[in-house]
């Protein structure tokens, strides 16, 4: 069986390993979000990608669900010493050598998606990891400018954007997000092998990741999204949203920025029919089933918390079990 997970960090990366658990024969394709990259201490960062190869290669640091185990903080704290941030972007020692590395790689020539497979070598994630795009993408954020003019000044509004790492990690999501931009994604094409593995897929599916930020983001690349709605084979997705409020961080933020209820009929009617053929919700949202069905569709309510690797597993397992369904 073929396979296509389209994936943020956290989230995406605790699916693929409860997907490659329940189905360890899979040729699976991971289409990584790039949108959160940055640029820090002048190394290229890629958060997601390197959150799905850490989790699947046994390098993640479990309790957080980001950044490597057994990591220490001397660079971060030397660098601190000398004045030099941003210092609410905890990068560890380990995590910078992946960093340098692929920047060395980028400034030698090489795409982002070579420089992931070379990456991935040491990693062994067991998965074929693809970033959505080899050009750069960066999500940013509309919010009030708490320095800048006051509301209705015709000298800005008293708004700016300000990248998507800053707005989630330093200001934790306080500030109200008024929209959520792509910057470069209008522009930007397809990494090598994007497009080729979403026609050979047999299944495709949207894990519990940021509908907006995340999967959104892959979606904004011209050609995925058209690729995955011609693609003719099942396309499932899973509730990031359990009880109106998200598993985990705060897509009920950025889901507002763009008009959509945090709750798990409202993110699949976001996504809807013409992409999705099939929507998993949890058992507390049951009551959401009839809304997403009579959107034209297919949904079932099952626990959708991923808890240990069993857990998860069973959520992609029963995320297959519904495309099998809808194939039929």
């Amino acid at each position: 069986m073929r396979i296509v997970v389209l994936a943020g960090g956290i989230g995406g990366a605790r699916f693929l390993r409860g997907l490659k658990s329940a189905v360890p024969d899979a040729d699976i394709t991971v289409i990584g979000n790039t949108g959160d990259d940055i640029h820090l201490f002048g190394l290229k960062v890629c958060p997601d990608l390197d959150t799905v190869m850490y989790t699947l290669g046994g390098g993640i640091h479990e309790e957080q669900g980001w950044g490597r185990a057994g990591e220490t903080f001397a660079v971060k704290e030397e660098l601190a010493a000398y004045g030099v941030g941003p210092e609410w972007f905890g990068l560890g020692d380990r995590d910078f050598a992946t960093h340098i590395v692929r920047t060395q790689m980028i400034s030698a020539g090489y795409p982002l998606s070579a420089v992931t497979e070379a990456l991935c070598d040491r990693w062994q994630p067991g998965v074929r990891l693809l970033p959505m795009t080899d050009d750069r993408v960066e999500t940013h954020v509309l919010v009030d400018d708490p320095d800048g003019p006051p509301k209705g000044d015709a000298e800005g509004g008293g708004r700016k954007a300000i990248h998507f790492q800053e707005y989630w990690v330093r200001l934790r999501a306080s500030l109200t997000a008024h929209a959520i931009v792509p910057v470069g994604a209008e522009q930007s094409k397809p990494a090598p092998g994007v497009l080729e593995a979403i026609a050979a897929a047999d299944v495709i599916l949207f894990p519990p990741s940021n509908p907006v930020v995340s999967i959104g983001t892959i979606l904004a690349v011209p050609g995925i999204r058209e690729a995955i709605a011609d693609a003719g084979v099942p396309v499932v997705g899973l509730s990031p949203i359990v009880g109106g409020a998200p598993v985990r961080g705060m897509a009920d933020k950025v889901l507002a920025a763009v008009g959509v209820e945090a709750t798990a009929d409202a993110v699949a009617l976001h996504y809807g029919s013409g992409l999705l053929d099939g929507w998993l919700v949890d058992t507390v949202d049951t009551a959401a089933v009839p809304a997403v069905e009579e959107a034209g569709i297919r949904c079932r309510a099952v626990p959708l918390m991923m808890t240990d690797v069993d857990a998860a597993a069973r959520m992609a397992a029963e995320a297959l079990a519904l495309a099998e369904e809808v194939r039929a």
